[in-house]
């Protein structure tokens, strides 16, 4: 039988990626979305027209609700009692934290606790959330596995992600409920966010304007092809998290419970220097960047890798697209859908 899941975020640039994927495989699906203006509205209502154009009679459902109208999302959970949550909703971006961090507050804490309220009475088999490679902060022990500390957060999205963590743990030990937090590496593809490199990168060097270079150019990411990301959180959705028999609370691993609440990374593994990412982007795009080369931005890192064994071990499955072939897919779209 086909489940329904509920997909919040799902006008956003993961959510909408994973609703057309799951609706391919035949599943029904619930997308819940505030379509607040944090950046262009038009962008997000092209990509549920996207998720529209693959769904069958009666498979998808839009609803405009933001996490933070508790009744409204209890409501939503009575009548469509998903089988399996994916949590994709929440206020974005780490710079834009350090000037509204309410929205933050509200949005990614208060909605959160709502949702995982709605899973606790509603009987939800399955929660998938997402979490944040900037939780390990200040961390420079790379590359990061999930049993290293994330008690240092250098913006208040990362602390935000690692609350929903702990919140989420909470509910497993509390009331049952299996969830599986995933801590995503810097997301990149077609039907990207307009604030996040790759689209401001593009825009400035199709129009022969400058790009800021943080950190003069000191900076490394471990880029991650959105059909990566989607294809994990699918396989997560199919295997909900289970205690870990061997947990020891004498010394507790921080990636497991024993509770059903587990934690994984899901990342490139290929960490790739900034300017070598401008370089790739150059060649993709056929023309020259400007580099404006500027300080270390607040509340940013210098450097992310991920190590996801874990991750592979529990799913069979291991992010591995190179930069060469997602950045050039990303270049082709964003000179489609941009007429440039």
């Amino acid at each position: 039988m086909a489940r329904t899941i509920l997909v919040t975020g799902a006008a956003g640039f993961i959510g909408a990626a994973l609703s057309k994927r799951l609706l391919q495989q035949g599943d029904q699906v619930v997308g819940l979305d505030n379509l607040n203006d944090y950046y262009d509205v038009s962008l997000k209502q092209a990509r549920l027209r996207q998720i529209e154009a693959v769904a069958q009679k009666g498979d998808w459902r839009f609803v405009e609700m933001a996490l933070e109208d508790g009744d409204a999302l209890m409501a939503l959970f009575a009548a469509e009692k998903p089988t399996v949550v994916v949590n994709l909703a929440a206020q974005a971006g780490v710079r834009y934290s350090l000037e509204n961090p309410a929205a933050y507050i509200q949005s990614n804490l208060v909605g959160f606790g709502h949702l995982l309220e709605g899973c606790r009475h509603h009987g939800t088999e399955n929660l998938v959330y997402a979490s944040s490679s900037s939780v390990y902060g200040g961390n420079r022990n790379l590359p990061f596995h999930e049993q290293q500390p994330v008690n240092h957060p250098v913006s208040l999205y990362a602390a935000s992600k690692k609350a929903n963590e702990l919140m989420a743990h909470t509910y497993s030990h509390l009331y049952g409920l299996p969830a599986t937090g995933l801590r995503f590496f810097t997301v990149y593809g077609p039907w990207g966010r307009p604030d996040m490199a790759p689209m401001l990168f593009a825009k400035a060097i199709l129009a022969g304007n400058p790009i800021r270079v943080f950190n003069h150019g000191q900076m490394q990411r471990d880029f991650t092809y959105i059909e990566d990301i989607v294809e994990g959180v699918l396989r997560c959705c199919d295997k909900p998290a289970t205690a870990n028999p061997e947990f020891d609370p004498l010394a507790p691993d921080s990636a497991t419970a024993a509770a059903p609440h587990r934690v994984f990374n899901i990342g490139n593994s290929q960490p790739t220097p900034l300017l070598r990412f401008i370089e790739v982007m150059e060649e993709a795009l056929g023309c020259e960047a400007i580099k404006d080369f500027q300080p270390m931005q607040p509340g940013d890192v210098v450097a992310t890798a991920a190590n996801t064994s874990a991750l592979e071990a529990w799913v069979g499955f291991k992010p591995s697209t190179p930069i060469e072939t997602g950045v050039q897919c990303f270049a082709d779209w964003y000179r489609s859908f941009y007429s440039v």
